[in-house]
C-alpha cells in the first residue's frame, strides 16, 4: 500500500525519472553519470568558489614549484623537495576541485552528451 507513496517520494528526491534510468550506464564503457542537480543559487556558489579555489591552487602551486626549483635552474641537490612536492600537490588539488565542480548543474541545464537537439554533424 505505501510502496507507491514511497516511490513517489523517492522520485521527488531523485533528479528526474528518465535521468535515473539513463544514468545507470553510459556508452563509454559502462561509466555511471554523476551529475548533481542543485538549485541555481547553490550552482552559482559552487561554481564561483570552486573555480576560485582551483585557480588559487594551480597558480600558487606553480609559484611554489618555481621557487623550489629556482626557476628551473637549480641543480638537483639544491632543489627544495618538500616545497616542490607541496607545489605539485596544490596543482593537483586545484585540478581535482575544478573537475568535481563541473559535475554540478541546475535543473534546467541539459547534459551536452545526451542532447538529441544538437545535430551530430558538428565537427
Amino acid at each position: 500500500m505505501s510502496s507507491s507513496r514511497d516511490d513517489d517520494e523517492e522520485r521527488r528526491y531523485s533528479t528526474t525519472a528518465d535521468e535515473s534510468e539513463d544514468d545507470t550506464t553510459d556508452d563509454s564503457g559502462g561509466i555511471r553519470s554523476r551529475d548533481v542537480v542543485v538549485p541555481l543559487r547553490v550552482y552559482k556558489a559552487v561554481t564561483v568558489f570552486s573555480t576560485m579555489f582551483a585557480v588559487f591552487g594551480v597558480v600558487f602551486g606553480f609559484i611554489l614549484l618555481d621557487s623550489a626549483t629556482d626557476r628551473a635552474t637549480a641543480p638537483l641537490p639544491q632543489v627544495d623537495f618538500p616545497l616542490a612536492i607541496f607545489g605539485l600537490f596544490l596543482i593537483a588539488t586545484g585540478a581535482v576541485v575544478y573537475a568535481f565542480s563541473t559535475r554540478f548543474r541546475t535543473e534546467g541545464m541539459g547534459k551536452s552528451k545526451d542532447d538529441s537537439d544538437e545535430p551530430s554533424n558538428n565537427g
